[in-house]
């Protein structure tokens, strides 16, 4: 059966406001700011909406906004916070065609792709709705008092969970709606019971500013204070910073790249008062693939590596850009399989024109370290567009090219040719921290056991998802999910940003003692 593609709005003539939501409220762009408008990559003009550049005090006024509905908004019970999230999914969903209309025309993706990101998105916030009324994240832990314990008495002590406070979350570029104004970190903040404050991101504001309508929208229909959350734009770098440094503001999500997340973090540790940042800052994702699986299935493997690395114009912070494998006949027929696979595949627009020219640039670097082979030079690109490319290297070039170990964001991906399991071994134990490291094994391959049971307590201290047998690009929202990992692939090792203990980092713990009967705790069920 063919499935029609969805009719859409003209997303040059639809309405976007271009100001700021603080309060409650549009702010209006006026000739004293500084402005921007969005890129359309795919046809590489400006769309016709103009933004205003957060500036210090529009800062200053969305995070006393937050503090100040802070208290309030933490005294809702769990089932108002799990009405507030259903009513911003029922709101994303009445803007279902314009937002997909938006991000297509602001970031490229598929019509596919982001009908898909959004069914995601409200996913997510139900998810989160259903957490909150199992409980699952507020467990009341209680020990009973005891007066007559000697020598001392026992005293009567529970833990409830109160939230942190304002958070700040900074959207991502890839995912113009599961991981911005209305995604995953915002989802936890707000269960969690924390205002938020969401700097979008430069690539997709108009989308930023119709998603943000969409929770406005769920805030005056849940009678929430207007502060619980505002949207601030901006393309530069200081209406960020200005928010991870303003009192108010008691933790930070982000996802984007190391370079911009460090500066952030660095500026969240050296506050008077440090704060949590939470930093998703992206991965190679290393896809081991062990002799016994390669013999038996190394066409079938190069072909599903070929599409995985490809997905999205390779723009996933789970891109599978390593791959470990011992070499020799079986390796050299994958990479012949892949290249087949890859060769095809033509360039195409990634999200902005800057993203692209780090991408070509990478490209260049890559050819240019001694040692490296490039087995699929890319395509012709426009600036604007990435193709696919691979290259090859042995594992004594590999430890001694570190320029070789950061993340190239797009369809690249370096082949590492080890010697034996041991080398492939050390190699493995020299990495950096992964969101993700994928094993490839034939379970009746003695050889290939043995190899896994070397390899999985590495690959373990080494990233914070382990796969078998399957690609890492995309995410599963599922309570058993973690995506996040050791540094540098995030900033907080001990938390995931997907998942059901998301909501976990925007809460901390207090404990009550000999509290009396007539008071209830806060947070308490």
């Amino acid at each position: 059966m063919t499935v029609q593609a969805p009719l859409l709005p003209d997303p040059e003539t639809l309405p976007v406001d271009g100001g700021h939501s603080i309060g409650g409220k549009w702010t209006p762009v006026s000739e004293r700011d500084a402005t921007f408008r969005a890129m359309a990559p795919a046809q590489q003009h400006l769309l016709p909406t103009v933004f205003a550049e957060a500036t210090e005090q529009d800062v200053d006024r969305a995070a006393r906004a937050a503090a100040e509905a802070a208290r309030r908004f933490a005294a809702t019970s769990r089932e108002q916070r799990a009405l507030f999230l259903e009513a911003i999914a029922a709101e994303l969903e009445a803007r279902g065609p314009a937002l997909t209309a938006l991000a297509h025309a602001e970031t490229a993706l598929p019509v596919a792709r982001l009908e898909g990101e959004r069914g995601r998105t409200t996913g997510q916030l139900r998810f989160f709705a259903t957490r909150l009324r199992d409980g699952t994240d507020f467990p009341l832990i209680h020990t009973p008092g005891n007066p007559a314990r000697t020598p001392l008495p026992q005293p009567d002590l529970r833990i409830t969970y109160r939230p942190l406070g304002p958070v700040a979350v900074f959207g991502a570029s890839n995912f113009p709606l599961a991981f911005s104004v209305a995604g995953g970190d915002t989802a936890s903040a707000l269960a969690a019971g924390c205002p938020v404050i969401v700097k979008a991101h430069a690539a997709h504001p108009g989308t930023s500013a119709l998603a943000a309508e969409a929770v406005m929208a769920a805030v005056r229909t849940c009678g929430l204070p207007a502060g619980v959350f505002s949207l601030l734009q901006g393309r530069g770098f200081s209406g960020g910073q200005a928010l991870v440094r303003h009192p108010a503001v008691q933790a930070v999500g982000f996802t984007g790249s190391l370079r911009g997340g460090r500066s952030l973090f660095d500026l969240a540790m050296t506050r008077p008062q440090p704060i949590p940042f939470y930093g998703e800052l992206g991965s190679c994702n290393p896809v081991i693939l062990l002799p016994g699986a390669l013999a038996a299935r190394g066409d079938s493997l190069a072909t599903q590596w070929a599409a995985s690395l490809t997905q999205g114009v390779g723009q996933f912070c789970t891109n599978p850009g390593i791959i470990l494998a011992v070499d020799g006949p079986d390796l050299s027929r994958f990479t012949e399989q892949a290249v087949t696979a890859l060769r095809p595949v033509p360039a195409a627009p990634m999200l902005t024109g800057w993203i692209a020219r780090a991408y070509q640039d990478s490209l260049t670097a890559l050819a240019a370290v001694p040692g490296v082979s490039c087995l699929l030079p890319a395509a012709a690109m426009t600036p604007a567009e990435a193709a696919p490319a691979v290259f090859r290297v042995s594992s004594d070039t590999w430890r001694h090219q570190s320029r070789l170990h950061a993340e190239t964001f797009g369809p690249a991906a370096i082949i590492v040719a080890c010697r034996d399991l041991a080398d492939l071994t050390a190699v493995l134990e020299d990495l950096d921290g992964q969101l993700t490291i994928t094993l490839h094994l034939e379970d009746s391959a003695e050889t290939d056991r043995t190899a896994a049971a070397t390899l999985l307590p590495v690959c373990s201290e080494k990233a914070g998802r382990v796969l078998f047998n399957g690609m890492p690009t995309g995410v599963e929202v599922s309570p058993a999910m973690v995506h996040g990992g050791p540094y540098p692939a995030s900033t907080a090792s001990a938390t995931t940003s997907v998942g059901g203990l998301a909501v976990q980092r925007f809460l901390r713990p207090v404990s009550y003692q000999d509290c009396p009967a007539f008071l209830s705790p806060p947070g308490s069920p």
